[in-house]
């Protein structure tokens, strides 16, 4: 097929394997990145039609690399490949602008296909997401996906004079699970309560703390807090509002 493609994995064995499947289809892989900032420094320099982007990659994961892509480069595409398909993981990344979603189990055919849909102006998504996507829609309001500031006033740092929804940059690098994660510590949530509110597995939300703990330099919840009060991720109690 006539694209040219990115690939983004931080693990050599995987990415390289990618690479050489995709060579075999008949796919150009005009670049191979090591993490997110890769991935945007290779998309700058070869402007490919498609970004096959890993989640969980070191310095910059692929969310917020996607989100870069998206706002830099339009013209790219992005299909997500990862090993995690959870609910988290799926969201951030559409939310993020990525136009497909497979998990590595994916045949070589299959990411073909999706490659071929988001270039065409399709979602190029796995049945299994496809099937979530509408199992969330028929839901309705009673069950959200589980994406950060969804709803107006729900976090400071929304942007309320650009419209309902939209948000603001978040500082550090933060994702907006990260972010929203470190917004419920601020309310005095535990790792448990975290988890059932966002309906995560407690790992998850290990996760999410250690990674924002290295991008804000906290070193426990208490210094979490105050940076999300700091830097209006969160509201001190008995703070309105507007």
């Amino acid at each position: 097929m006539s694209a040219r493609v990115v690939v983004a994995d931080d693990q050599s064995a995987v990415r390289e394997g990618i690479v050489m499947l995709l060579g075999l289809l008949g796919v150009d892989v005009v670049g191979a990145a090591r993490d997110g900032d890769e991935a945007v420094a290779l998309v700058a320099e070869h402007a490919p039609d498609v970004v096959l982007m890993d989640l969980r990659m070191p310095r910059c994961d692929g969310v917020e690399a996607t989100r870069r892509v998206r706002r830099e480069h339009p013209g790219t595409q992005v299909v997500v490949l990862t090993t995690f398909d959870d609910d988290a993981s799926l969201f951030a990344a559409l939310r993020a602008g990525a136009r497909g979603f497979l998990t590595k189990d994916a045949s070589g055919e299959e990411i073909v296909q999706a490659i071929s849909a988001v270039l065409s102006g399709d979602a190029g998504l796995s049945p299994a997401v496809q099937r979530r996507l509408l199992e969330h829609m028929a839901a309705g309001p009673a069950v959200p996906p589980p994406t950060f500031g969804q709803y107006p006033g729900q976090y400071p740092g929304q942007d309320q004079e650009q419209g309902r929804g939209r948000i603001q940059e978040l500082p550090d690098g933060l994702t907006p699970r990260e972010a929203e994660v470190l917004a419920l510590i601020a309310e005095g949530l535990n790792n448990a309560e975290i988890s059932r509110r966002l309906h995560v597995s407690p790992a998850t939300v290990k996760t999410h703390i250690n990674n924002l703990f290295a991008k804000t330099g906290a070193r426990d919840r208490a210094q979490a807090v105050r940076y999300a009060y700091v830097r209006g991720l969160a509201r001190a109690p008995g703070t309105d509002v507007t």
